[in-house]
């Protein structure tokens, strides 16, 4: 049995590609939401309305007053070791027991800290859901 050339008009893509939200390729069923493109899609949200809710602002207000200081700080406390380390190498090789020293222990510290951080922002994140879902409740459809 021999396969015959494809018309040279033919489109290839079912043959040579994969399935892509522009070339569903034979697609039985309905796109799952995150696979519509932007013309798909028809239930879209009001962005403008959205953006003047006051809900929705002190959202964005409440996680700018989490992230940029908890962001700040974890970059000052990451880059405080290698610049204490050049610049205070005295202070930092001071043993506090045995062969341990200063240095070793802030390096140790980081762990901790990124820890503490990420338990405190997950603690946040609880917040912001509950603000997140009081503007989804401003913006939903009302069901009939």
């Amino acid at each position: 049995m021999t396969r015959e050339p494809p018309h040279p008009d033919a489109d290839l893509t079912p043959l040579a590609g994969s399935a892509t939200d522009v070339a569903p390729l034979g697609r039985q069923t309905v796109k799952p939401a995150h696979e519509l493109t932007a013309d798909e899609d028809t239930d879209v949200a009001d962005w403008d309305r959205v953006a003047a809710l006051a809900e929705f602002r002190a959202l964005l207000a409440a996680k700018i007053k989490f992230i940029v200081p908890a962001t700040v700080f974890f970059v000052a406390y990451y880059f405080a070791l290698p610049v204490l380390v050049g610049y205070a190498p005295q202070w930092m090789a001071r043993k506090v027991f045995g062969v341990v020293n200063v240095a070793y222990l802030f390096a140790l510290s980081q762990f901790f800290m990124a820890w503490i951080l990420a338990l405190l922002y997950v603690r946040a994140a609880g917040r912001f859901d509950a603000m997140a879902r009081a503007v989804l409740a401003r913006v939903a459809p009302k069901k009939r």
